[in-house]
């Protein structure tokens, strides 16, 4: 099978480091040394990686960070008659703004944004932890609607955004700064202290959420920077096939069952068995259960070697093309093997090239539904599935 770049890949050349950051204190730990002292020796791996979903799946809510349209006619959500909801800039922030009747009565300042690659959720602060506002921006629709299951004749601002949402959105939140070893994080005040400092967050899921704690990493390598090998961080290459996928599974894998222990303290190598009882599903959504999808999948269920990383390279920000995942499909199917009734209906230089348009097809999420005016029908949130099947084609 083509192999793309390990997602932990860290023997990159280690010549002419210097120690920028050693008075950075990380929250989650001493044992972190912060992704920004990645890049003293893995330049273009961590400014590649820091354009990636990943890296932004949580942002300040600055105007830069931001997605949608703020113009007047563009920027606004009515209700009813009487009450809207305008987004608007003001100065270097963004406001969601309440008016009833013309009469602005209370505008929200966006705090945090979650997600950037197909959709963003913006939030806001109130008394130590942050509240969903009611309007996403949707790329598929280049507008803003109703944030996944709120209504759209009523504007609601009381829905908690859960430490769990956090767990898979951003690399640590919690309620207080860790001043002593990650391994010494107390599980109650971790996940289950009903407050966020904000101080503590770590935005987007950065180079030691997968790659674990590289304190002892970065200084062992600024000290011998002449030493070529990895030393004191987890290399991927020496993990299990169930190891790396569960790697990803951490968060890829939906609602995952009772939760055991945090997800923040997961960490490459652990047993996910250790953190969560596993969950029945009855079905499985294209939205965050990427894994269970794939694990219904027979090329994942016959393969010895196939992973997350044999399709994707999360150091990569560039977006793949359909076409750009048919060579992994072909380096074990090297003889395609279509129906006639395939032949007739497609194109043969579709089937070709854009086998996961078929074979993986954009599906509706059934987790996240919207509606872009008031009493419309709900729109379709599209993600592409993760089970690797057969489906029925249609002509072009």
């Amino acid at each position: 099978m083509k192999k793309y770049g390990l997602l932990f890949l860290l023997l990159l050349p280690l010549v002419g480091c210097a120690d920028k950051d050693a008075e950075y204190i990380d929250p989650r730990g001493t044992d972190y040394a912060g992704s920004q002292s990645c890049i003293q020796c893995h330049k273009q791996t961590s400014e590649s990686a820091r354009m990636h979903a990943h890296f932004t799946a949580t942002a300040p809510g600055t105007v830069d960070n931001i997605l949608g349209n703020f113009t007047p006619g563009h920027n606004t959500f009515e209700y009813d008659q009487n009450v809207k909801i305008s987004i608007e800039k003001r100065g270097d922030s963004v406001f969601h703004v309440v008016y009833k009747n013309g009469k602005e009565q209370k505008a929200y300042p966006v705090g945090i944004v979650f997600g950037s690659k197909n959709a963003q959720t913006p939030v806001y602060w109130n008394n130590h932890n942050t509240f969903e506002l009611p309007l996403s921006y949707y790329k598929s629709v280049n507008n803003w609607g109703t944030s996944p299951g709120f209504s759209s004749t009523q504007p609601y601002f009381e829905r908690k955004v859960v430490k769990d949402c956090y767990a898979c959105h951003s690399s640590n939140s919690s309620g207080r700064l860790v001043t002593g070893q990650s391994d010494k994080v107390n599980f109650m005040t971790e996940d289950y202290e009903d407050a966020i400092d904000p101080k503590t967050i770590v935005f987007g899921i950065d180079c030691e959420r997968c790659h674990g704690p590289a304190q002892k990493h970065v200084s062992f390598h600024l000290k011998y920077p002449d030493v070529k090998t990895a030393n004191f961080i987890t290399k991927f290459s020496t993990l299990t096939n169930a190891q790396k996928i569960e790697a990803c599974a951490i968060c890829h894998s939906g609602t995952k069952g009772v939760k055991i222990k945090s997800t923040f303290s997961f960490k490459p190598g652990d047993k996910m068995s250790d953190f969560y009882l596993k969950k029945a599903y009855d079905s499985y959504d294209v939205h965050g259960n990427q894994y269970g999808m794939l694990t219904q999948s027979k090329c994942f269920s016959v393969s010895k070697t196939m992973t997350c990383t044999t399709c994707h390279d999360p150091h990569q920000d560039k977006r793949q093309a359909p076409a750009d995942f048919a060579p992994v499909c072909t380096s074990c199917h090297e003889t395609i093997a279509h129906t006639g009734g395939t032949l007739k209906t497609i194109q043969s230089k579709r089937w070709e090239h854009d086998c996961v348009e078929c074979h993986m097809p954009k599906q509706p999420s059934q987790a996240i539904i919207f509606q872009q005016y008031k009493n419309s029908e709900f729109s379709k949130y599209l993600l592409r599935s993760h089970r690797i099947a057969v489906y029925q084609t249609k002509a072009p």
